[in-house]
Parts: C-alpha cells; structure tokens; sequence
C-alpha cells in the first residue's frame, strides 16, 4: 500500500451491502487514501465482499456498541474522514427484538460521535434512511406532502426507523452543541451487488431461482422509490467532499414501484409463474408508501441518478445469478430467522 496518504478514511460497516460498494468507490477514485475499514462482521457484514481490494484497505473487527473498540480504532488511525453505514438495518428483526437496534444504531453512533469529536475528525458523514420521516400514506402527486424533503418532520412508525431517527438526532446535537463537522444523508430503498439475502429484491430472487413462495405482505400495494447502490455512494461522496456542515441531504431517484411491481418485475425476469406469489399477513407497522425529493442533492452538489432501473435490475440479477454461492453462504447464517418469519405463512 502507498504510504505518502493525503488522508485517512474511515468507513464504520464497510463490509455490509451499501458499505462494501462504497469502500469500492474510495478505492478506485481516490487511491491518495488511506482507507480503514471497521465492522463488527455481524451476520449482514461480508468480507467476501471485499475481496478483490483487500490490498488496498485496512481492516479493524469491532462493534460500534463498544466504546473501547471505538476508541481504540480512532485513535490507533487518527482519521480526518468518518462514513458510518454501521446498523441493524432490517424492520422484521427491529419488530421482534428492538433492543440491539438500541445498542447499535443509537449508542454506537454515539460513541463514534464521542471519539470522532476527540480526536477532531474534518468530516463525519450519517448514512441514515427515508423511514425516519415516517408515511406519505396514499398521497396524490399534487398534495403537498407528495414527497420527504429535508424539512419534513420526522416520524418513525417502527423500531427500526426510531432508532435511527435518534441517532440522527444525536448527529445534529454534536454539530449544534460541540460544532462537530457532521452531515446526514438519508436515502431510499437501495439494489444491488452485495445486498444481504434478507432485504426484498435478493431474498424474492434466492426463492424465485429455487421456485420457492414469494411472500408478499398485505396487498403488495406499498410503494419505495428504488436506487441502484452506486449512485447512493456517489451521491455520500459527493456529500462527503462537498456537503455543508450541518446539513442533511436527502437521496432519491423518483423510481417509485410497488412491492407487488418489483415481485412481478423479478418472476418475469426469471421465466418464473406469477402463482409463486402468496400474499400473507401484513407487517406490523408498514408504512404505505416513502419518496424523497432529492432537489437539494441536484442543486448543491450536481447530482443525478446515473443507472436506470430498467437497466440495472438486470444487471443486479446477473451479478445473483453468478453469485449463488455468495447468496446461499449468506443465507444459512439467518437460517433461523427465515423459519421464524417467513415458512407456514404461504
């Protein structure tokens, strides 16, 4: 590796799904970093998922929920950049089991605040989400709150969304009270390489490959605005290096579907019958419908959505397709929750 590093970067949950793509991106556009990867390797972290540019980063194994290990990685490294993708992402398990959403989004994010601002970080960026605005409901196009803008309240239905709510919350407190250089950026449903097989897109395809049911909360009639995952890293590194202190920016790219639009969009893809849909139960807590209004990325920081769904959905699937061994490695660690929540309810 270099040695002669303009700066130090450290990317907190870089081996997950949004994380990995990332550290991808910094590797290949700024090779004059130093790049430190810190992740407590949970079942959603992968370091297969970084394999092919291990040489050009470091890696440290820790929890966030750990102020020691926290600590310990600030001040070995000193960094003057922070992304933090670090959390329990997944509103199921928020809904089962709340409590290691409490120590991983919100006390780790506080104790990555605390080392941050001890050690003076240049830049600390939250990668956080569209859910803690809470529901745009059935909305029309011409009512007011059509879309989540920067200014929209927030409003989490779910533990999930609550917890990072809180730690948003917490970012915005460290800038106003200790003027630590923070932004926030919050994003829409994301698709890609490297997504754990318990989000919708790998999850429907992992059983549609294997004709299995395709469980469809409700209706499947609720509505996300879907982002390739290179785009949403383009927009955190444009935010990163160019971003005002402070702010938050919000991350969309107008590609609203439905659920039961995205199941249909991968049954056909795949040559698979739509009678592997099974509708069950509605979850608890399922906002109807999230979009956000990226005006603000556009007009401060030049930024557009570069890959259009119809083109990149096929190569998302591709790129499955080609990784099933990937796609079963990863599966067998959340065997347990699968049974839990998904079988008999067909």
């Amino acid at each position: 590796m270099n040695v002669n590093f303009q700066k130090t970067i450290l990317i907190v949950g870089g081996a997950g799904f949004i994380g990995s793509n990332f550290v991808h991106l910094i590797a290949e556009k700024y090779p004059q970093y130093r790049i430190i990867v810190l992740d407590a390797l949970t079942y959603a972290g992968n370091l297969e998922n970084l394999e092919d540019i291990q040489e050009s980063l470091l890696f440290e194994k820790g929890d966030i929920a750990d102020k020691n290990a926290v600590n310990r990685v600030f001040e070995k490294y000193r960094p003057e950049l922070v992304v933090n993708f670090a959390a329990e992402t997944h509103v199921d398990r928020s809904i089962l089991g709340p409590q290691i959403f409490l120590e991983t989004n919100v006390k780790g994010t506080h104790n990555l605040l605390e080392a941050a601002k001890n050690i003076g970080v240049e830049r600390y960026v939250q990668v956080s989400t569209d859910e803690v605005y809470g529901d745009l409901g059935d909305c029309l196009p011409e009512e007011p709150l059509h879309y989540f803008t920067e200014k929209t309240p927030l409003d989490p239905n779910c533990p999930y969304a609550a917890s990072k709510a809180s730690a948003d919350l917490f970012v915005r407190s460290y800038f106003e009270t200790y003027g630590l250089p923070v932004l926030i950026t919050r994003c829409t449903n994301n698709y890609g390489p490297f997504q754990y097989p318990e989000k919708l897109i790998p999850f429907f395809l992992f059983r549609a490959m294997r004709d299995e049911p395709l469980p469809v909360y409700g209706d499947g009639k609720n509505v996300r605005d879907w982002l390739y995952v290179k785009d949403h890293c383009e927009a955190i590194d444009l935010v990163l290096h160019k971003g005002r202190l402070g702010e938050v920016y919000n991350i969309g790219g107008h590609n609203e579907k439905t659920n039961l639009e995205i199941t249909e969009i991968l049954l056909e893809k795949l040559g698979k019958p739509k009678s592997l849909i099974t509708f069950v139960e509605d979850r608890l807590a399922h906002d109807r419908r999230y979009a956000m209004d990226p005006t603000k990325m556009r007009e401060e920081l030049g930024w557009e959505p570069r890959h259009p769904f119809e083109e990149w959905i096929d190569e998302t699937i591709e790129w499955y397709m080609k990784n099933q061994g990937w796609v079963e490695r990863c599966a067998m660690r959340s065997e347990e929750f699968r049974k839990e929540n998904y079988e008999g309810r067909g």
